[in-house]
């Protein structure tokens, strides 16, 4: 009974160290920067592939002329790169400029609802 009863304080004990605002502030940081991180992979690599199913298109129709011709990957995937650097940068720092000052005001408020009022 008494070991039943000390393994479910435990792990509430051990939530309740995570509810610190410091602790929370940190946590929800770290989950803001990972959501920027995979939203900036997520936007990057759908416009390479989507530039690559542009190429592969074009390419495929420029093979079926009667005259055949070769398309020059490098002309659309460089231009495809860049493009998706430059939005994926944006899209990652929307996220963060969004969410970092968030949760700095939110831990401020947290914060100071913790501090014992001095009389």
């Amino acid at each position: 009974m008494l070991f039943s009863l000390i393994s479910l304080i435990i792990p509430l004990m051990a939530f309740a160290t995570l509810r610190s605002p410091r602790r929370t502030a940190r946590i929800a940081r770290a989950l803001w920067i990972a959501w920027a991180v995979v939203a900036w992979n997520v936007v990057f690599d759908h416009v390479v592939v989507a530039a690559g199913r542009l190429y592969v298109a074009a390419a495929a129709s420029a093979a079926a002329l009667p005259q055949p011709r070769y398309e020059n990957m490098d002309a659309w995937m460089q231009p495809a790169v860049t493009r998706g650097l430059w939005l994926a940068s944006a899209v990652a720092l929307v996220i963060l400029g969004c969410g970092l000052p968030l949760v700095g005001a939110a831990a401020r408020r947290l914060a100071s609802r913790q501090r014992p009022a001095i009389r």
